[in-house]
């Protein structure tokens, strides 16, 4: 369900700071074998073994009640760091109540040595945060510089946080399983033990009789001329079901987050194509490119969607794959994402990658032409409304509105304007960059739009004059419009990720959010500034990794990468609720798969309205089935909750309806990693 090198060093931003050098081939090798190897030791697993954390904590819904939360991977050594101490007022757990002592302190949890005291400061004069419930209280140790393993504890209640590390490689393991999370969402590639692990090990799925090899087209299902081979890509969240457009923006942020900090990506992931001399992210990047291209067909155009059948694991998913029509907004993502992965393949020094890359750019082109002289054909999926005739194909809705239409080519003009300095597509760009983010944006809604905006302001052929209004305007808007900066200066959130609207899929406005003030940081017009947004982008990345209501990891089963209280459960096909191996963490049962962000708090949850039909209705006790018990489980959390207390770790299907709450997307994902990326050493 959806909602919503043989290296010419002189220039290289690599090298930049040490100019233009000449080093000896031994002297180059050893070199990047020490950086080889001391980035393999960072993103190796550290598993936390911090089983007493939960000691004195009340119980609720979604586990221990925590009353001190923290990052519970850690921060970088010289970043802000804060702990949130809170006091239910509302909410599940509303009788887990707490006043915090006098004294904090900072305890090194390998020596028990104390490295700070101090007294926590009440936030916002002691009020209750409407957003969480609660009444909160902030410690801030960013004095505390030095690596190791810490805790925050309450000393006159005998209260501690869970541990956690500061030191500057401390993402590096989270980014590596959050990468790999496209790797389990692989499809037609079977999953080893040796890349998978022995709890996540399944034969590769859907290459059966009239799966995806043997696709046919929805609209002619009895015509084996129309079959395609439309293998691989990814699972596009909790069902099977593949989306151009979607996975096309998912391939530019990956492909964005290596383009803006290529260090923070090794070839170490454990993903199979590891070791090979590529970073993984780019071998990853590709999977998903090569069955774009399979989407494309031989006039430039590209399918909309390729709906696969369901089943736990996903190997033993039986039933056919079929292929929706191709659409404008289809084939203009295509032509986006050709475009920019066509310079960041062509930039290699692998010859096969530079031929890749050129290839690319093919593809590209053909599909801009096809959509201009086709700028509008659409097609509703899974909608006999809009649609006749369409109700199955997949699940979530992937066709385009004018205005974000309107974006995708935009944004693959903007792509195209870079590889080829074609003026004719800067003079799109330049004729529309004023209408792509709204008057009052930038927001959560609309960074894919000014994340185009701002890249197309670094391209040399771009006018200076609209380089200077597209830079100008953005800075504006985020420090004067009210929902953004100004509610990191004005202390809005206890939990430190202010944003406007709580809604579906907050995990991933979040991470958008979290990029929006990266992107700040980036062309701040002064030091200052930039520190201070860059600040207010890690901490929502802290809020993702525990700094929020739950004391919660928004991420599944991360007890491996560090962190003792992640997500337990999700709405998945593959770790369903009737799956007593993958269903939950619990036991010696190994839950889902680390590193999938789930949905996050979602306070418009609904169950299905058939659990409230009156007698006699067509869908009472919807439909008479069996499946009206859950109707009756209440399910509050996370119905009756604050904002970001409306979450609870389940993944029951229809009527409940949990994947408005916990499933994951690849999209989800995609924004996520490029918000942390740039925070990875």
């Amino acid at each position: 369900m959806r909602s919503m090198r043989n290296l010419a060093l002189c220039g290289s931003a690599f090298w930049i700071a040490i100019s233009c050098i000449v080093i000896s081939d031994a002297s180059f090798a050893a070199a990047r074998a020490d950086q080889t190897q001391a980035a393999t030791a960072a993103s190796a697993d550290k598993p936390s073994t911090d089983t007493s954390w939960r000691e004195g904590l009340k119980s609720g819904a979604n586990g221990p009640i925590p009353v001190i939360v923290v990052d519970q991977f850690g921060y970088p050594t010289q970043s802000t760091k804060v702990a949130v101490i809170r006091n239910p007022q509302t909410g599940y757990d509303i009788d887990a109540s707490f006043k915090p002592g006098r004294e904090y302190q900072v305890v090194d949890r390998s020596t028990g040595k104390i490295v700070k005291s101090g007294a926590p400061t009440p936030w916002n004069n002691g009020a209750t945060d409407t957003v969480s419930g609660d009444q909160v209280w902030w410690f801030d140790f960013s004095d505390v510089k030095t690596p190791g393993t810490y805790a925050i504890v309450d000393t006159e209640h005998n209260q501690r946080s869970v541990e956690f590390e500061i030191d500057d490689h401390i993402y590096r393991r989270v980014l590596k399983h959050a990468v790999r999370m496209f790797f389990y969402q692989r499809a037609g590639f079977e999953k080893t033990e040796k890349t998978a692990g022995q709890s996540w090990a399944d034969r590769a799925s859907h290459l059966g009789p009239g799966q995806d090899p043997f696709t046919r087209s929805w609209l002619a299902k009895d015509d084996p001329s129309q079959e395609k081979d439309l293998r691989g890509g990814w699972y596009d969240a909790g069902d099977y079901n593949k989306y151009t457009s979607w996975a096309a923006r998912n391939i530019i942020s990956l492909l964005r987050a290596y383009d803006q900090n290529p260090a923070a990506f090794g070839d170490d992931f454990d993903i199979p194509e590891s070791g090979n001399g590529i970073p993984d992210i780019l071998d990853e990047a590709k999977w998903g490119l090569d069955w774009l291209e399979r989407m494309q067909n031989a006039d430039g155009s590209l399918l909309s969607v390729q709906s696969l059948a369901d089943g736990s694991p996903p190997s033993a998913a039986k039933g056919p794959s079929f292929y929706g029509p191709p659409t404008t907004g289809a084939t203009l993502m295509g032509a986006a994402v050709f475009a920019y992965a066509s310079k960041v393949f062509s930039a290699r020094a692998e010859p096969e990658l530079k031929a890749y890359g050129a290839d690319l750019a093919k593809r590209a082109k053909e599909a801009w032409t096809w959509a201009s002289k086709n700028p509008s054909v659409l097609y509703y999926n899974n909608d006999d409304g809009k649609q006749p005739g369409s109700q199955g194909l997949a699940a979530g809705q992937q066709e385009m509105d004018d205005a974000h239409r309107l974006a995708a080519r935009f944004e693959a003009a903007v792509y195209l304007f870079e590889i080829t300095n074609d003026a004719e597509y800067a003079k799109l760009v330049e004729a529309n960059f004023a209408s792509i983010v709204p008057e009052w944006g930038p927001s959560q809604w609309d960074a894919v739009g000014q994340e185009a905006l701002l890249y197309y302001a670094r391209l040399p052929g771009a006018s200076d004059s609209v380089k200077s209004a597209i830079i100008a305007k953005f800075a504006t808007r985020m420090t004067q419009n009210g929902d953004q900066l100004p509610m990191v200066i004005g202390k809005n959130d206890p939990y430190r990720a202010p944003m406007k609207d709580f809604t579906w899929g907050s995990n991933f406005s979040k991470a958008t959010q979290a990029r929006l003030y990266e992107l700040l940081a980036s062309y701040a017009p002064d030091p200052n500034l930039a520190a201070l947004a860059k600040s207010a982008g890690l901490g929502f990345l802290n809020y993702i990794h525990g700094v929020n209501p739950l004391g919660l990891v928004y991420l599944t089963n991360m007890k491996a990468a560090g962190a003792e209280n992640s997500a337990n459960t999700m709405y998945h096909s593959w770790f369903a609720y009737n799956s007593r191996r993958w269903s939950t963490v619990s036991g010696l049962n190994p839950g889902p798969a680390p590193g999938f962000l789930v949905g996050g708090p979602n306070p418009y949850y609904s169950l299905d309205p058939c659990c409230f039909a009156a007698s006699g209705a067509p869908n009472f006790k919807c439909y008479m089935s069996g499946a009206f018990s859950l109707c009756r489980q209440g399910f509050s959390p996370p119905l009756g909750q604050p904002p970001a207390k409306s979450y609870l770790q389940f993944n029951d299907p229809w009527p409940a309806n949990s994947w408005a709450v916990t499933e994951p997307s690849t999209g989800y994902q995609a924004a996520y990693i490029l918000a942390l990326a740039p925070y990875v050493n």
